[in-house]
């Protein structure tokens, strides 16, 4: 199973093609991904940080609840079967621009400050996935801001 994860995730966040939907798709996949893995970093999921992550994938990707459930399904299987964010970091930095990661960022933050309340295990992860996506300060805090007041 591991083995069709990751063909699945190095296919669909290979390096940029002529399709530009497929840019969506590989932003869409890897969004769902590290929000997933966000929203459990401090040992609980809120109702709150479930619902922002799912509206977030729906509304900024367009996509129908059947198809968050499967990104959210094929991520789970991914968080079980991950040893670590750097592998998994390792294939964004290679097939997304600055832009997109900085969209992951800030996609992130608002699961983080869904549920009111940002732990400090949810400030040192957010930390280093920036510092794994090479992230500069200065787009890492203008991305927290935007999540925060958006």
């Amino acid at each position: 199973m591991l083995d069709a994860i990751r063909d699945f995730f190095r296919n669909s966040l290979a390096a940029p093609q002529a399709d530009p939907g497929n840019d969506d798709r590989r932003l869409q996949l890897a969004t769902a991904a590290l929000m997933l893995e966000m929203s459990r970093v401090d040992g609980e999921v809120a109702e709150a940080e479930e619902r922002a992550m799912r509206n977030a994938l729906e509304l900024r990707f367009g996509l129908s609840g059947e198809q968050v459930g499967e990104l959210l399904a094929l991520a789970e299987a991914e968080a079980r079967e991950s040893s670590g964010d750097h592998a998994f970091t390792s294939l964004i930095n290679k097939g997304f621009s600055a832009e997109e990661k900085v969209r992951v960022i800030e996609f992130m933050w608002q699961i983080a400050y869904a549920d009111g309340h940002v732990d400090a295990h949810e400030n040192h992860f957010m930390r280093k996935l920036a510092d794994l996506l090479y992230i500069s300060r200065a787009d890492y805090a203008a991305a927290k801001k935007r999540a925060r007041e958006g």
